[in-house]
């Protein structure tokens, strides 16, 4: 995407192609800046570019031109927002839990039958003397831990998929990945979940990705078969993964992945085809990459949710005085600012003192 680039409404005005590094996915960049950015690169092709709202003539009143519509714009309203686009929803719940939780009442159900204990003997429960807790929190997940539940998620997206709806640009067979010949019969099996962990690991490691990337990548995935009506099944699941990893890598972490660098790990890609594919994503996301902190603290714990459920535990460690001492300093913290930021709400609010502080004065009985 190095080509000298115009805007695509106005040859004057310049996009915005300053891309913003760092920050959480709550602050992520924002989408419309992104979009000017990958629009203009993509040739103004995306599902948010101006030229369609010039054709409808949808101007400016001011007569400046047309108007560019705001993401915001396109949203859609709350209820039809939590049936049809959980990654967008806080309150929405995911999919890929939705889809996991049928093999989980089955597996569940024939335990029960068998009489076989659910759980792990050698599980750890905290006590009144020890209190067991692992490394993993929602602003610093466990990488280790966190690619195996997002992998796992991804093994029931395949797994329990309704159709095989896909799209030529992330079929293996017309973009294979390796020079190696796909076989004829490669949509009809179905990967297992240690197949899809070693590729996503591979990716990872090679690239230094975080695992708050690897809670971006899966909230991508889900809006992109949300958004374009399509499934993640054998055929296609590779270059889906693929082109969610290198989205969120380049929106989420300090120092993005060029597309020439997966090159380097994909030996036998090409950049032209890595460039292909990521327009192709954007176009299909809307050129929607905002991940709000609340969405994405929800799909953290419901990816959690899904370790329990398949007896994928985080690595227990008793509470030591050193980090118990750490806990408490973090949390005095957090309380401090809270106290600060209630005192300046009360200062604000001056109009309810006298509510507040009524004088009582004592009866006098005669």
């Amino acid at each position: 995407m190095g080509n000298t680039v115009t805007c695509c409404v106005s040859p004057d005005a310049s996009p915005k192609l300053s891309r913003a590094r760092g920050g959480g996915a709550g602050a992520a960049p924002g989408p419309d800046r992104w979009a000017d950015a990958y629009q203009a690169a993509a040739g103004g092709g995306g599902a948010g570019s101006g030229s369609a709202e010039a054709e409808s003539g949808d101007s400016d009143p001011g007569g400046g031109g047309p108007h560019l519509q705001h993401i915001s714009d396109r949203e859609f309203p709350d209820d039809l927002a939590l049936e049809s686009n959980p990654s967008d929803h806080p309150r929405a719940s995911t999919i890929f839990l939705s889809k996991s939780q049928t093999d989980v009442r089955e597996k569940r159900k024939s335990n029960h039958i068998n009489h076989v204990s659910p759980g792990q003997l050698t599980k750890k429960y905290s006590s009144c003397s020890t209190i067991f807790i692992d490394d993993s929190t929602v602003s610093q997940p466990n990488l280790r831990s966190t690619i195996k539940c997002v992998t796992l998620a991804i093994f029931y997206h395949i797994k329990n998929r309704d159709s095989d709806r896909s799209l030529d640009i992330f079929d293996e067979k017309s973009h294979p990945l390796t020079r190696e010949e796909v076989p004829d019969d490669y949509y009809k099996h179905d990967p297992d979940h240690k197949h899809i962990y070693r590729f996503v690991r591979t990716l990872f490691s090679a690239a230094q990705l975080t695992a708050e990337c690897a809670i971006v990548t899966l909230v991508y995935l889900e809006r992109l078969l949300t958004y374009a009506e399509i499934d993640i099944c054998p055929s296609n699941w590779k270059r889906i993964v693929l082109g969610a990893i290198l989205l969120a890598s380049k929106v989420w972490d300090d120092q993005a992945v060029w597309n020439v660098d997966y090159c380097q790990i994909l030996k036998d890609i090409t950049v032209e085809d890595m460039n292909e594919m990521e327009r192709h994503f954007l176009e299909l996301l809307q050129f929607n990459i905002n991940v709000p902190a609340s969405v994405y603290a929800k799909y953290y714990f419901d990816l959690r949710s899904l370790a329990d459920d398949n007896n994928l535990s985080f690595l227990l460690e008793p509470l030591s005085k050193e980090r118990a001492q750490k806990l408490e300093a973090i949390s005095r913290l957090c309380e401090d600012k809270y106290k600060d930021l209630s005192k300046a709400a009360m200062r604000r609010s001056f109009s309810a003192d006298n509510l507040v502080g009524i004088r009582r004065s004592n009866a006098i009985l005669s």
